[in-house]
């Protein structure tokens, strides 16, 4: 299993980075795909989620309108358009893969993280 973030960088305020995530080794169509960060000396939180169908959509309230969370099911990748970046949006961003069966059961993967930072 591998799950890895590209796209990160340097952005002044104001800006805008796409973040992806490609995936192999499971069953892609089957897992809701998040993102999440971690800044430094804070704990890792949850940005974005997006199921399967990709409708269903979740935000922090922190990114809602400048954070566009997308999945691309023939090329096993999910991505994260992020727009009006903020001081505040910098720090490692960690895509996950999470399944949940019908017996409780769940099935997750990381990836290694993508660093961002933005400038003001």
């Amino acid at each position: 299993v591998q799950l890895v973030e590209s796209g990160g960088g340097l952005v002044q305020t104001g800006g805008s980075l796409r973040l992806a995530c490609e995936t192999s080794g499971f069953t892609f169509r089957g897992y809701a795909m998040r993102w999440f960060r971690q800044a430094p000396g804070k704990e890792r939180e949850f940005v974005a989620g997006i199921g399967n169908p990709a409708s269903n959509t979740d935000y922090a309230e922190s990114v809602k309108g400048r954070f566009t969370i997308s999945r691309d099911e023939s090329k096993r990748t999910a991505y994260l358009q992020m727009n009006s970046l903020k001081p505040e949006d910098t720090g490692v961003y960690y895509c996950n893969a999470r399944l949940r069966i019908l017996d409780g059961r769940e099935f997750e993967h990381w990836g290694q993280g993508t660093q961002v930072t933005v400038s003001s």
